[in-house]
């Protein structure tokens, strides 16, 4: 049986997942803002709060094109040359995540919150 197909419209299907995240996002984002706005919340407030939550649907976003990506050039057509553009991709990719994240939680993602009263292994 060819499984070919069915891969491929797994990856379309993952794609199309992502890009609805990312407009969904950044719709429902925009009328948070709008609400807050409404609600009197001052503007700078409002404004890195909007920041904060565009930053997380694009997160998703992009963890879903990444998904994507790897369904459709692994599973699909894994030639080297293919190999290499995904690396590239997923790399391009990564570097946002990152980015984002610094943005939007102001720490880097391998350092994780400690709660109150609670010290994380090794600290000080």
């Amino acid at each position: 049986m060819n499984y070919e197909p069915l891969i491929a419209s797994a990856a379309r299907v993952v794609e199309l997942a992502g890009v609805a995240v990312l407009l969904l996002g950044a719709l429902l984002a925009g009328g948070v803002f709008a609400k807050r706005l409404a609600n009197h919340m001052a503007f700078q407030d409002a404004y890195h709060a909007l920041r904060a939550d565009l930053g997380r649907a694009i997160l998703l976003g992009l963890e879903l094109l990444v998904i994507a990506d790897i369904i459709g050039t692994v599973a699909i057509e894994p030639t080297l040359q293919n190999l290499g553009v995904l690396a590239v991709i997923v790399a391009i990719r990564t570097f946002l995540s990152f980015a984002l994240e610094l943005e939007v939680s102001g720490r880097c993602p391998w350092k994780r919150e400690s709660a109150p009263g609670h010290r994380l292994p090794g600290a000080e």
